[in-house]
């Protein structure tokens, strides 16, 4: 499947930049050790590729998934090999005390890279999913902060999202707040981060749900008025070491897309998906419809689609990487854009913030309203608007 044909582009985005500080790079990650926490993961994973093909001295990986650490091994065994470092991977919980243990046995390394996230707008649709979203994307990355000041880490590196800026759902509400609290510890330890666009094809992706319903024989839904920037796996692999190894401290980057060339729908998406798998794409009326004609189109070297207007909260009709009073590098990179963020943070807002979390998860009671009451004292630039339907009440 050519991904880069898929999403509208030719060639990759990275290449240039890669290719220019090759020798830097490769020399800094020879001579370092990485802890990768939510290694497993789509974008997890292809930052381990990217440091493991550099030969570190330290690599260590770890997830909560079992399954997907042991699919990365064997991909990686399969694609590279073997080092002469040390990589290791770890089944942990990083808000597990199991986990806690594990730092302070072996907290040794020069970057830790968080790539940990709830990142699905679906996952805001209830008070409890919404607290586990707090609690991963916030509270778990500033107890790895801390944990890394205190074994004397170089840098912390962690994945933030498009969604971060100008915020219309909770998930890049949520990934807001939390650039924030990197803002805080900027001051103790050398911190980067990333905005990212859409990893075309990444486990739970819209794009990826495509190879499930070719599968399993359904239909394929998706929005026509819903526009997104999409890079590779690799390239997301790439964005995160590059922030990582040559950031500054509170830099943010994000890849330099053309809003004229790279703004992409999910149904053009779809149709172009289809036709390299060797079907046209045929457009129903309704769910109903697109369930039913399943088997009659496919002999025809058709496939049923539903695309519709998107009606549910928290989706942008576009996304962005940057806000307009923000300082932005466009010149360092090739394709590399540099948000140069100051350490703007308000600590009272902070340390109220971490204290209600706390104190509902004491009571183990709280609302989902508590939850976006307390973000828009966070962020009352925040644009949020709860429709009372989400994803999961559509096909």
């Amino acid at each position: 499947m050519d991904i880069l044909k898929l999403i509208g582009r030719s060639e990759p985005l990275f290449e240039k930049d890669i290719s220019t500080h090759e020798s830097a790079l490769g020399k800094k990650v020879a001579d370092s050790s990485f802890l990768v926490l939510g290694g497993a993961g789509s974008i997890g994973q292809a930052v381990v590729k990217e440091i493991f093909k550099r030969n570190p001295k330290k690599l260590h990986v770890v997830d909560i998934s079992e399954n997907n650490l042991t699919e990365l091994v064997r991909d990686i065994r399969s694609s590279f090999g073997y080092i002469d470092g040390d990589f290791q991977t770890f089944a942990l919980d990083i808000g597990s005390v199991i986990y806690d243990a594990f730092i302070e046995q072996d907290g040794a390394f020069d970057y830790v890279l968080n790539l940990s996230a709830l990142k699905h707008v679906r996952s805001e649709k209830d008070p409890y999913t919404l607290m586990r979203m707090i609690e991963v994307n916030i509270l778990n990355t500033e107890k790895t902060i801390l944990q890394s000041i205190k074994k004397g880490s170089l840098k912390y590196f962690c994945v933030s999202t498009d969604k971060a800026a100008n915020p219309v759902n909770m998930m890049g509400a949520s990934k807001r707040i939390m650039e924030k609290f990197l803002m805080r510890r900027s001051k103790d330890i050398k911190i980067s981060t990333a905005r990212f666009a859409n990893v075309a094809f990444s486990d739970g992706s819209l794009l990826h749900s495509f190879n499930q319903r070719i599968q399993k024989n359904q239909p394929i839904v998706a929005p026509t008025d819903v526009k997104r920037y999409f890079v590779t796996p690799e390239e997301s692999g790439q964005l995160c070491l590059m922030s990582c190894i040559f950031g500054d401290t509170r830099d943010i980057f994000f890849p330099q897309l053309s809003e004229r060339l790279d703004l992409i729908t999910f149904s053009s998406i779809a149709k172009k998906y289809l036709k390299e798998n060797g079907y046209d794409a045929h457009e129903c009326g309704s769910e109903h419809e697109a369930r039913e004609s399943v088997k009659d189109l496919k002999k025809n070297k058709k496939w049923p689609c539903f695309f519709t207007l998107s009606d549910t909260t928290g989706e942008k009709s576009f996304e962005e990487f940057f806000m307009p009073d923000e300082n932005l590098d466009l010149e360092t990179f090739d394709k590399l854009g540099i948000v140069k963020s100051k350490p703007s943070f308000d600590e009272e807002k902070l340390n109220a913030f971490t204290e209600q979390i706390k104190r509902f998860q004491a009571e183990k009671s709280w609302s989902k309203q508590d939850i976006v009451s307390l973000f828009f004292e966070m962020l009352p630039e925040l644009e949020y608007e709860d429709k009372g339907k989400y994803l999961d009440s559509k096909m």
